[in-house]
């Protein structure tokens, strides 16, 4: 039927599930080999072998960092637009498959190889590559900051647990953003810069976010009086609070001087005061489920 080259984190090695799923592919007439990554780099490495080796269909499976950096690596070989991408989320959050509707049980996961895949942009921000969102404030302090034991435990609850645990080191970063037809300036308690639309195990950032539209959108949480009280209702859900974000949709943003405000790749952090994001239009091809939320031309 085909074949496919899965990349999968070290750590699920031993994952039945994944096992299982991946036998019962080869069963059905899909010739699946599997690669480990160990240490950073070697998603890029594997992504390099796959290709050489013939495969034109590719596996990442593990969490939203896996998948960022195995899109990442594809979209940058020249071999892209001949190869394409599924995903096999493993990860606590999985935030980009959730919005995205790629099942969670590996076995319905792979089943997506009988899907055409779709082209779907990437973000981009200092010759990195991004398949979900940046984010930047407490949020992403929240994200890098979950311990994977608690993670373990807890699940996606964990990043709630820990940013309900962490009140007492609230503080506002300030920021100027400036794109195409767009300026806003002051200080901010969180900001979204997403292909994809949510992050942090689960809060909806970008909510209108689409994958195949040139555009990334923008969300900031301007910084109130009272920030405790509105992180609280941010990271539980809070009703209303939706009205209380700026929003743009761009095909790329500026973010100046920006003092104090961390911000992180699909959780991977990122450094700079002075950075320029912008959309890959058709970066990579992604199987996705038939009528795909976040495709705008769902098929």
């Amino acid at each position: 039927m085909g074949k496919a080259w899965l990349i999968l984190h070290g750590k699920q090695a031993l994952n039945e599930d994944v096992r299982a799923a991946v036998m019962a592919r080869r069963k059905s007439g899909w010739d699946i080999a599997v690669r480990l990554t160990w240490e950073g780099g070697d998603a890029a490495r594997l992504v390099e072998e796959g290709l050489c080796a013939g495969y034109r269909t590719l596996i990442a499976g593990g969490g939203d960092g896996t998948l960022r950096d195995v899109a990442e690596a594809l979209a940058l070989h020249p071999a892209a637009g001949e190869a394409s991408l599924a995903l096999l989320p493993l990860g606590t959050a999985n935030d980009f498959a959730r919005a995205a509707g790629v099942p969670l049980e590996p076995a319905e996961a792979l089943a997506l190889l009988d899907t055409p895949a779709r082209p779907v942009d990437l973000g981009e921000v200092g010759g990195q590559l991004f398949l979900n969102m940046a984010t930047g404030g407490f949020g992403s302090q929240v994200t890098a900051n979950t311990s994977e034991d608690l993670k373990k435990v807890l699940g996606g609850a964990a990043y709630l647990f820990t940013g309900l645990t962490r009140f007492s080191e609230l503080r506002a970063a300030s920021g100027v953003l400036k794109g195409p037809g767009f300026a806003w300036e002051g200080d901010l308690l969180a900001l979204g810069i997403g292909n994809g639309r949510q992050a942090g195990g689960g809060h909806l950032l970008c909510p209108e976010a689409t994958v195949d539209d040139g555009l990334l959108d923008v969300s900031i949480l301007p910084a109130p009086t009272e920030v405790v009280s509105t992180l609280k209702d941010l990271l539980a859900g809070g009703l209303g609070l939706d009205t209380l974000f700026v929003r743009a949709r761009l095909p790329w943003v500026e973010i100046q001087g920006a003092q104090g405000l961390d911000i992180n790749l699909d959780g991977e952090p990122l450094q700079g005061t002075d950075l320029r994001f912008c959309a890959r239009p058709g970066a990579v091809r992604l199987h996705l489920p038939r009528g795909c939320q976040l495709l705008s031309r769902p098929g």
